[in-house]
């Protein structure tokens, strides 16, 4: 591995270059000789995130959900607040929803969402009927995109959320754009790891964003608008995330902001225990949506 360090001073950042790619060190990591290039090398290879969330089929806990649908006007055009609790027995999950209260056209007569987004939310943290056989692993599996319409655009979201940083395929003219881990992605934009305070405990912090002085054509390639994560210190597993995805082009345009907290089941488990989306997309021959979503999770179970 060909590594250099480009620039140092004390109580300041450290410039790194690995194999040709730039990355800025904080003092924190630094002065405390912190083994960085296998933090870096480990970072970039994460599978925790969509781990944590895939533990969430295999385990019993409670959730209060809250989605809302708005109009071109920003008006609210439905909505749902509900309390469910997932129920693990055996190799089975069912769900038990205790109250639920909607508003607007949510669902059609059918029963079945009008919109993408709340269908998304429903994929995620739902279970209609009974489901069996279902694990977290997540070693050797690679996220595809299936299916068409509703059920492609869905695909496309979940990789957005688990897997952000990496390409996706079927999405015009970005699909290559949101890779973030190579030579291209690092001429547009800056990589910096910090040691810091998590909610009263320490971790590792790594932001991506664009770099300040880019050029219009540049900043069209552009696609993330930042994502910071947050990492135990002792496992490298992802205590949260937040980030922002922005672009706009000729077919398929969204603004999509989510900040997602981890927490750890009592028997150490990682499984997320909130998550906020907050998204404005439009892809062309659909209707656009704007929506946002809040999933609270808690009581968590493991064997039931």
């Amino acid at each position: 591995m060909c590594m250099a360090l480009l620039g140092q001073s004390w109580a300041q950042d450290t410039t790194l270059n690995i194999e040709n790619q730039t990355f800025t060190l904080a003092d924190a990591i630094v002065r405390n000789n912190f083994e960085y290039r296998d933090i870096l090398a480990k970072i970039k290879r994460d599978t925790s995130f969509y781990k944590a969330f895939k533990t969430l089929r295999t385990i019993g806990y409670s959730s209060f959900n809250h989605i809302e649908m708005y109009d071109k006007h920003q008006k609210m055009e439905a909505s749902l607040d509900s309390r469910t609790r997932q129920n693990r027995i055996g190799d089975c999950r069912t769900m038990d929803v205790i109250e639920e209260k909607t508003f607007g056209k949510l669902r059609d007569s059918k029963g079945e969402y009008n919109y993408v987004t709340p269908s998304l939310y429903a994929s995620l943290f739902f279970t209609k009927g009974k489901i069996c056989g279902e694990t977290n692993i997540v070693k050797g599996k690679k996220r595809t995109i299936q299916g068409s319409g509703i059920e492609k655009a869905k695909e496309q979201l979940k990789m957005l959320f688990f897997n952000p940083g990496e390409k996706i395929p079927g999405i015009p003219m970005i699909g290559n754009k949101l890779d973030l881990y190579d030579d291209n992605a690092h001429e547009l934009y800056d990589y910096r790891l910090d040691y810091v305070d998590y909610h009263g405990k320490l971790a590792y912090v790594f932001e991506i964003k664009p770099k300040a002085d880019l050029g219009f054509f540049a900043k069209d390639r552009v696609v993330v608008d930042q994502m910071i994560t947050w990492f135990n210190p002792s496992t490298l597993e992802v205590l949260g995330r937040n980030y922002s995805l922005s672009y706009k082009a000729g077919v398929y345009d969204f603004n999509v902001q989510m900040e997602v907290e981890m927490t750890y089941t009592a028997n150490g488990l990682l499984v997320p225990k909130i998550l906020r989306y907050k998204g404005d997309w439009d892809v062309i021959f659909k209707k656009r949506e704007r929506g946002l979503f809040t999933a609270t999770l808690f009581d968590f179970k493991v064997g039931e």
